[in-house]
């Protein structure tokens, strides 16, 4: 007679570990003219002809604005139980400069207390790309006085918010920030100037540092400051020393360039290697390095898919592989001797490689750059070409099975030793996607764009149930 099987183990989480979505304001917000909103780079770019697909913006999204009670029992229905969200800058102080407008803190406030009520934690992101358009016109990132900009907006908002809200983000994606809106262009205010972007990146780098110390200044002690980095994972794509070093090459232009002066108070030399063609980086000053340098209490990690790179062959043509969207310009200063390949495997409809490892890889990395900071996974997720069936239902078999791979990949993580305390699906709405405009849908819940109804998608019914239980469904369990 044959051995019985034997039953299969559950993937369970630590019973503390946040269940949780993310949204950035101009994804979902609309309300664009509305309780004395300004202009953001975002506004201006995406009613730029040509810089979005179908000429699509965020004036209207997906009215989060006015929805927002609406979204929040819908996160309580599936049991998720934090939610992290951004401000807009141009809602709470217009212009970038001067006093808040109350009326604009007090859409965060309702929003807060709604959560509070439903018992999902709230985690605020200071910064998701939207430069208030007057700041830019005074030069934007590139300028250093952004970051004391940024610091005042950080104190407005922790004051505001503080007393209610514990989980602080200063910056999200701050790489994006720079070089595809610097030095590529794709994104907001579309720029193209490789110089600048690693001036930006600076910038940024000295607004997170500035905005931490506001926010401790103005906030609890109790409360949690930390940043999100898309950190790259990178792979050469050989051992050979060339590919090595354009693997390095690569690395210090994704991550080094953040994580080098933000955890360990200093730029890679390598990335000044690397860039002195195009700047000196004489911008830095005296004591720049101290002010970035601010202990953190957490750290955010957005994932994606990893990077395949190799040293260029001289006949290399055609669009760079790289995943950042297409233009003549690349968002790699001082790069060009290296080549992005597609890596193998299943893609999205973003044509982004499934790879869990790659969370894996980076999760343990981090836990190594930094021991003892608590991690969190504050992006992951998958667009896909979701459509309603007959009976109105949007069955999304392929992201159920992206989001089972890719928790099991962070609870794998947390068994080597790694201290990730929550996970934040991209995202909670389809929305709208930047430059993609409405046509890449992340969601775990169906926007109907024309008529702004909600729809939970089965993946949304399979990560709730996650939530609930702290264990892992299997990836056919909802129909």
């Amino acid at each position: 007679m044959p051995e019985p099987e034997s039953p299969v183990t559950p993937v369970t989480f630590p019973p503390a570990f946040l269940w949780g979505a993310a949204t950035s304001a101009y994804q979902i917000e609309g309300a664009v003219r509305e309780d004395g909103r300004t202009p953001s780079i975002w506004d201006t770019f995406s009613h730029t002809p040509g810089k979005t697909a179908g000429g699509e913006h965020g004036d209207i999204a997906v009215d989060h604005y006015h929805r927002y009670r609406d979204d929040v029992a819908l996160m309580a229905d599936l049991g998720l139980t934090a939610y992290r969200f951004s401000v807009s800058w141009s809602r709470v102080q217009p212009t970038g400069r001067g006093p808040a407008v109350q009326r604009g803190l007090d859409f965060y406030r309702r929003l807060v207390d709604e959560l509070l009520a439903h018992g999902i934690k709230p985690a605020v992101t200071l910064y998701h790309w939207d430069l208030p358009q007057e700041l830019e016109d005074a030069g934007g990132w590139p300028e250093r006085d952004t970051a004391y900009r940024f610091a005042e907006y950080a104190q407005i908002v922790g004051e505001a918010l503080g007393d209610r809200v514990e989980q602080w983000i200063t910056l999200n994606e701050p790489w994006c920030a720079a070089f595809l809106g610097y030095a590529s262009g794709v994104h907001a205010p579309g720029r193209t100037d490789p110089a600048a972007s690693l001036k930006a990146a600076h910038t940024l780098n000295l607004a997170h540092g500035l905005g931490t110390s506001a926010l401790r200044a103005s906030m609890p002690a109790r409360n949690s400051v930390a940043l999100s980095l898309n950190s790259s994972v990178v792979r050469p794509f050989s051992q050979d020393a060339a590919d090595l070093a354009a693997a390095q090459k690569i690395d210090d232009l994704a991550n080094g360039v953040f994580h080098g002066p933000i955890l360990h108070g200093a730029y890679p030399q390598t990335l000044f290697t690397a860039t002195e063609l195009i700047t000196d980086w004489s911008f830095v000053e005296d004591g720049d390095l101290a002010l970035i340098n601010q202990p953190l209490d957490a750290l955010g990690l957005n994932y994606y898919t990893p990077a395949l790179v190799s040293s260029a062959d001289a006949d290399t043509s055609g669009p760079r592989a790289d995943g950042h969207g297409s233009s003549a310009h690349s968002p790699w200063p001082g790069a060009d001797d290296v080549t992005f390949h597609q890596t193998p495997g299943e893609r999205t409809e973003m044509g982004w490689t499934i790879d869990p490892t790659g969370l894996h890889d980076l999760i343990m990395r981090y836990t190594r750059e930094a021991p003892g900071l608590p991690l969190y996974i504050t992006e992951n997720g998958a667009a896909y070409d979701d459509k309603p069936d007959p009976d109105g239902r949007v069955h999304d078999p392929e992201r159920i099975s992206y989001l089972h791979g890719h928790l099991a990949a962070v609870r794998r993580a947390i068994a080597d030793g790694a201290d990730v305390r929550g996970y934040y699906l991209w995202s909670l709405l389809d929305n709208f996607e930047w430059a993609y405009g409405y046509e890449k849908r992340f969601g775990a819940v169906y926007v109907d764009y024309a008529t702004l109804e909600r729809t939970p998608k089965s993946s949304a019914l399979w990560y709730g149930r996650a939530a609930r239980t702290g264990t892992l469904p299997e990836v056919h369990s909802i129909q």
